[in-house]
């Protein structure tokens, strides 16, 4: 059987923690930030967890991570 690749664009956008959380930058960041809140901006630096459906397609993805 051969060895399972990861695939390499998922990889370099997603995380996994210690605890087997997948971890992803929070949308949004790119430009027109200068218009939001001081709040949305605070909350647009921190990375969030992805949900349990995305959890499963990350581990088909990730296999070696």
């Amino acid at each position: 059987m051969p060895k399972l690749k990861t695939h390499q664009a998922t990889a370099k956008r997603f995380k996994r923690t210690k605890t087997g959380k997948i971890m992803k930058r929070t949308a949004g960041q790119n430009h027109f930030n200068a218009r939001e809140s001081g709040k949305v901006g605070r909350n647009k630096k921190s990375d969030v967890v992805t949900s349990t459906r995305l959890n499963r397609i990350m581990q088909i993805n990730l296999p070696n991570s």
